[in-house]
């Protein structure tokens, strides 16, 4: 169905159920507008949000290249269904880079939801998610587009994220001390991805994640939001580890990577994915530090007759196995200026991938209008190469989030 009729049929139906709710239109950056069965058994905020972004790149020995591009569009949906227990969100992506990705294995149609999710209270301090949603891995990962300290994410989330699957996750917390608190998360996954309709390829994804807070809980849930908006009046930090195995894996990133297709079927292998990151925030100060480390049981591709995979360009198609580690840091002036900067390391096992160590050094620039709703964020970073093709980018995005 054409994009432009989905989002007719969208906007038909909320306004038809308009007429026998409660609406509310909110603050800036809150919701376009909250609707309230009449007899409170749901709610529904709606939200739309944009970035606009503009690139130019200069490499070695190439032409500069500049580009200007709607990077991501976003319709979101949240609230409860039968009780404030039950709560639910739905993302979905209208920018071309939002819906990329149509394969065989989504019907090669586009990629419209994001996220499609339950979240179930069931009982004290314990939830269950179902549906398609973000997995617990990498921080950085987790932290919204819309929300980021600068213009878009780091080197190591591009090498390195589980992103997106669908299953189950379960959640709990509790307080070791008065502020000591503890957050867990186990989640069972397809393993291959969002939005797959041919599967489940391989075996499944188990991931379980870990996050320590010393000195209690972020303001407005600031552990996962860049730059320290709230300006925590006591120093904050969150110390967490995320662990990913996905069973008989068939792509090369985990779930995420090109489809190892052989003669026969597909080549299977475990994958093993570790993170460890922090983040702090003190009084305008943040820094958020993040390390992932992925290995495989058999990172080489082979047929069915033990001949190496070969891609399109005669190379051996491999896991991207490897480590990466990034650092960032920023500063928020009063006038809500605020300046960072982020220094990324990836090396992934050349004699496995061929892909030579990367080092990118990133300066940023960002104004918040009102918060992470409306920004203007700037950025320059070098690129280093081992062997060359080093690059220079500079980028600016204007973020408007209703």
């Amino acid at each position: 169905m054409n994009t432009k009729y989905t989002l007719i049929g969208i906007l038909i139906l909320a306004v038809i159920s308009l007429n026998a709710q409660e609406v509310q239109s909110g603050k800036f950056g809150k919701g376009l507008f909250n609707i309230v069965g009449k007899d409170s058994s749901w709610t529904m905020k709606v939200g739309l949000r944009a970035q606009l972004l503009g690139t130019s790149t200069w490499g070695e020995g190439e032409s500069n290249e500049t580009s200007f591009l709607v990077r991501r569009s976003r319709l979101k949906f949240d609230g409860y269904a039968y009780s404030p227990k039950l709560k639910y969100k739905i993302e979905l992506g209208l920018s071309n880079r939002d819906q990329s990705g149509a394969s065989l294995f989504t019907s090669n149609a586009p990629r419209y939801i994001l996220d499609a999710v339950l979240m179930w209270n069931f009982y004290e301090n314990f939830e269950i998610w179902f549906g398609q949603t973000k997995l617990p891995g990498n921080r950085e990962r987790v932290i919204s587009s819309a929300n980021l300290q600068q213009v878009d994410r780091s080197l190591l989330n591009k090498r390195f994220t589980i992103d997106r699957d669908f299953g189950f996750q379960l959640r709990h917390h509790f307080n070791l001390t008065d502020k000591f608190v503890v957050k867990e998360i186990f989640s069972l996954a397809q393993g291959e991805g969002r939005n797959i309709t041919t599967g489940n390829l391989g075996g499944y994804q188990y991931t379980g994640r870990i996050e320590l807070f010393p000195f209690g809980t972020f303001a407005s849930k600031g552990d996962y939001k860049g730059g320290d908006l709230k300006r925590e009046k006591q120093p904050k930090l969150s110390l967490a580890a995320s662990y990913d195995h996905n069973n008989n894996a068939v792509k090369t990133r985990s779930n995420q990577g090109s489809y190892m297709v052989t003669d026969t079927g597909f080549f299977e292998t475990n994958i093993n994915t570790l993170f460890i990151d922090a983040m702090l925030k003190y009084q305008g100060f943040s820094l958020m530090a993040e390390y992932a480390d992925r290995d495989a049981k058999d990172p080489y591709a082979k047929n069915s007759d033990g001949s190496p995979l070969l891609d399109s360009k005669g190379k051996q198609v491999a896991v991207q196995v490897g480590k990466g580690l990034n650092l960032q840091a920023g500063y928020l002036f009063t006038n809500n200026w605020e300046i960072s900067a982020r220094y990324t390391n990836i090396e992934l096992d050349q004699t496995i991938t061929g892909k030579n160590p990367e080092n990118q050094y990133t300066l940023g620039l960002s104004k918040y209008i009102v918060g992470h709703s409306l920004k203007v964020q700037t950025d320059i970073s070098h690129l280093e190469v081992d062997g060359g093709n080093n690059e220079l980018m500079y980028r600016l995005q204007v973020d408007i989030h209703f």
